[in-house]
């Protein structure tokens, strides 16, 4: 356990000194690296959605919002580089702006989580769509307008159709097809089971309370 907590801390630290220390021209620093994560879920009418980026492209992400103070200015160093970004309305802005999720045609709702541990769990959404979620396009466009190269693997943690899909400059947006009965709808098949059972036992009861009948008699 002493471990993650130290890579953790270190990974704090690291992005506070890069926020801090780190050049203009950092926003298109590391476009040709792993590309970033998107964890994909649907339960009934809700997709929720983790963008997981690497912490410099969270750096990348910040100084291009404007949510590290200029260097040359001074820098506020009681706030580490993850609680700037945790506390600044343009990058909330800009995640709403360049993720999301359409169903139909139609933009559903969209919810950003709080950022506090953007590092460990990434930009967290919730999206609630018209209808129950089976077919939807899912956008993620985050760095994309920073740089070309920058590409998101999304992937499906529901059942679904692809189960994996990777996302660049030019195809941000990728239509999923969720299995319906694993995503929050309960299967017809249920409740016509569950009542044939009801409608057996009624039945054995009263043909019991015939027998019982016929035997007094």
């Amino acid at each position: 356990m002493i471990f993650p907590l130290v890579a953790r801390r270190l990974c704090v630290l690291l992005i506070t000194a890069a926020a801090v220390l780190a050049p203009a021209h950092a926003a298109m620093a590391h476009p040709f690296g792993p590309p970033s994560t998107a964890r994909v879920g649907a339960d009934g009418n809700r997709v929720t959605l983790a963008w997981l980026p690497a912490e410099d492209d969270w750096v990348a992400l910040g100084r291009s919002v404007g949510a590290f103070e200029d260097p040359a200015a001074g820098a506020d160093t009681s706030l580490t580089g993850e609680q700037k970004l945790a506390r600044s309305a343009a990058v909330r802005t800009y995640l709403l702006a360049r993720v999301g999720v359409t169903q139909a045609g139609r933009p559903c709702a969209a919810e950003l989580a709080p950022l506090e541990r953007l590092l460990a769990e990434g930009a967290r959404f919730s999206f609630e769509c018209p209808e129950r979620v089976v077919d939807v396009d899912v956008r993620v466009g985050a760095l994309t307008d920073l740089h070309e190269a920058y590409r998101t693997m999304l992937t499906a943690e529901t059942p679904a159709e692809p189960a994996k899909a990777l996302l660049t400059a030019e195809a941000d947006t990728r239509k999923l097809r969720f299995d319906p009965s694993a995503a929050g709808g309960v299967p017809l098949v249920v409740p016509a089971v569950a009542l044939v059972a009801v409608l057996g036992v009624l039945a054995a009861l009263l043909l019991r309370r015939r027998r019982h009948s016929d035997v007094r008699a």
